[in-house]
This record gives structure tokens, C-alpha cells and sequence, in this order.
């Protein structure tokens, strides 16, 4: 390798915010150790990273790459002739780039990328999020050089001695989120002394919880308790609807919420999703937290990744099939059980990792000496 030349990355992957804010956490993360550091992304055409990524402030190719449909459907062909392009585009890329390593952090381009920078001898990095790997990321693993985790026990997915636990990049530390506790709440428009709860429907939407409160709303507006309520984009028309003919203002309703730190600092309780970069925040704000995972999702592994909290007594897991039935009983009887919300807290900020886009760059940079 020509010494005069600065290192080179590529970081392959995206699709949803879940990938691409750790994907641009690790190249920050890489910049700040050497400021010099060439970094090119390559993404999925059309999809969100096409976008956030330039935003961020970094160069980024598309591939032509598509999931595969579950069902059995012709549609499957057109997606075969995508990867069979993406392929070939990859390795394009790879030859005119030059890379010294590869990262991939999950999504459709981290297939092409990481299995044809493998076959050039380019070493690789996996960031594996979930507690439950899934079949892209398990067949890239024979000629990854590192994977990286977030989960103990990933030693039945992958060869042991190529993991690293370092934990999912989050977008902020989270950490003493109580010092902004009065901050917060002004800036929600609620009042102090009353306990609240904060439910996370995802950027988009999560029908089940959203619906779960809906059709609730007498339990949540006579339960004297405070809610912050994302709804996601989807569903805050209807929700904001259902709620301004409700003589009350003790529900703050937001189709997104920028300030997330501030959403944490208010909160007593927090209802979510159970993707595994919110687990990651989740227990950095080491608040009590109740999952409600989507089905929805490859390989049910957001049930997998709540079922790593519940198991350790650090989450409440409530399925989605339960959820319209008990979700907001569960969230309001929990508010009054001071030992059980101690407990989930404690129990949460044990799972906690640091730094891990710090580290999992430290990784990115050893494998570019070899």
C-alpha cells in the first residue's frame, strides 16, 4: 500500500434511520481519529441514505439492490437481476476506490459491497445491531475480518474469535438527561410534580401503539398523568384530531420529536418499539422502559431483541397482539409501582455500552494496518 496516500473506507448499508445514524456515528468517529481519512458510502438507490448521508457531509454511490420479497412472487426475479447488477456495480466501486477496509452496518448494499470486497481480499467489518443475526450478515461472516456486537451470547451466529462487543452507536449520549428535567418539560408544555410517559411510535408510525392509545383515550386522559406522544408521521393528523376534542392538556402530541434528549429528561416511563438502535438509547437513558416489538420486521427480531432486556428483568415485553387489550393498563399501573420501575432502571443502565462508534472505529482502523 502506497504509505503517502490517506486510508480509505467504505461504509455499506442504510434503508431506515436505525442504520444509516450509526453508519454516519462510525464515520464521525473515524474522522475525529484521522482527520485525513477517505470515506465513501454506498447505499441502496431510492432509499433514505441517498439523502442523509450527503446531509451529513459525506460522498455516497448508489446500487440497484432490493429485498427480497417473503412470499413467493415473480416480483423475486426483478430483485435477482438487481443483486446480480449490484454485484457487478460493487465491484466496480470497490476497484476505483481502493479501500483499505470495509464496513458493513446492515441494510440491502452491505451484501454486494461486503461479500464482493471479501472475494478481493479487502478486509471487512460487520456492526451487527440485533441480538439475533440475520441470514445476509451470518453468510458475509466466513470472510469477515471483525464483528462487531451489541449482544452477548453472538457466538452461535458467528466464529468467536471475530467478535467484538462494542455496542450499537446511538445519535447522543444520553447521559444526565435528569439536569434538563425542567427544560424539558417547559419545552413540551408540561408541568412539574406530575409524573409522564412517553410513547415512541417511530418516525413513520407504529400503528399497534398508536392504536393502543386511541382507542384508550379515557384511561389516558382521566389517569391524571402526563403523556409526550410521537405518533409518527402516519398517524398524527388522526390523532391530533381524536385529541383536540378532549378537554385536557396533559397530552403533548408530535408527529416527530427533534429534541430526543429532552424527551428522555421528561419522561418517568417510556413506551417503544424494540428496533435495536432504540435499545441502545433506551439504555443509556436508563428510564423504565415497556417494548412492544413489531412482527413486522425480518425474522421477528425485534421479539428477540426485547426478549435480551425482559429476560434480564431491565423491560416490560408486551406483544403486539396483546397490546390494543393491555398496553395502557400496563403503562398506567406501572407508573405507580415505584419498586418495579427502580428495578427496570437498574437493570437497563447495567445493559448500557459506551462509545461504541469510538470503538468500533478503533476496530475500522487496525484492520487498515494489516
Amino acid at each position: 500500500m502506497d504509505q503517502q496516500r490517506h486510508k480509505r473506507i467504505i461504509i455499506s448499508g442504510g434503508g431506515t434511520g436505525g442504520h444509516i445514524f450509526p453508519a454516519i456515528s462510525i464515520a464521525n468517529a473515524l474522522r475525529k481519529k484521522d482527520p485525513g481519512i477517505d470515506i465513501l458510502f454506498v447505499g441502496a438507490e431510492g432509499r433514505m441514505e441517498m439523502e442523509k448521508v450527503p446531509d451529513a457531509g459525506y460522498k455516497i454511490r448508489g446500487l440497484p439492490v432490493a429485498g427480497f420479497y417473503r412470499s413467493f412472487t415473480l416480483r423475486n426475479i426483478t430483485v435477482l437481476f438487481r443483486l446480480i447488477r449490484s454485484l457487478s456495480a460493487a465491484r466496480k466501486i470497490l476497484k476505483e476506490f481502493r479501500p483499505d477496509a470495509a464496513v458493513g452496518v446492515g441494510g440491502y448494499a452491505s451484501g454486494p459491497i461486503l461479500r464482493q470486497a471479501g472475494k478481493m481480499g479487502i478486509p471487512t467489518l460487520i456492526q451487527e445491531q440485533n441480538s439475533y443475526a440475520g441470514i445476509t450478515n451470518r453468510l458475509l461472516a466466513k470472510r469477515a475480518s471483525v464483528i462487531c456486537v451489541a449482544y452477548e451470547g453472538m457466538e452461535k451466529y458467528f466464529p468467536a474469535e471475530k467478535i467484538k462487543i462494542t455496542g450499537n452507536p446511538v445519535r447522543h449520549t444520553y447521559d444526565n438527561t435528569d439536569n434538563l428535567k425542567d427544560e424539558a418539560l417547559a419545552y413540551f408544555g408540561l408541568k412539574s410534580g406530575k409524573p409522564v410517559i412517553l410513547v415512541l411510535g417511530g418516525s413513520l408510525g407504529a400503528g399497534t401503539i398508536n392504536n393502543s392509545l386511541s382507542m384508550n383515550l379515557d384511561k389516558v386522559t382521566g389517569s391524571d398523568i402526563q403523556w409526550i406522544w410521537q405518533t409518527g408521521k402516519h398517524y398524527y393528523e388522526s390523532v391530533s384530531k381524536a385529541i383536540s376534542g378532549l378537554s385536557t392538556d396533559n397530552i403533548s402530541v408530535h408527529g416527530f420529536i427533534d429534541r430526543m434528549d429532552y424527551a428522555f429528561a421528561a419522561a418517568d416511563i417510556i413506551v417503544s418499539r424494540a428496533g435495536a438502535g432504540t435499545i441502545s438509547e433506551l439504555c443509556l437513558a436508563g428510564k423504565p422502559v415497556i417494548l412492544v416489538p413489531s412482527p413486522n420486521v425480518a425474522e421477528d427480531h425485534q421479539t428477540r431483541n426485547a426478549r435480551a432486556l425482559s429476560d434480564r428483568e431491565a423491560a416490560i415485553l408486551v406483544e403486539d397482539r396483546k397490546a390494543l387489550e393491555i398496553l395502557a393498563d400496563v403503562a398506567i399501573g406501572l407508573v405507580t409501582d415505584n419498586s418495579r420501575r427502580t428495578m427496570l432502571s437498574e437493570n437497563i443502565k447495567k445493559m448500557a455500552l459506551r462509545d461504541a462508534d469510538i470503538k468500533i472505529a478503533e476496530e475500522v482502523l487496525k484492520l487498515t494496518e494489516k
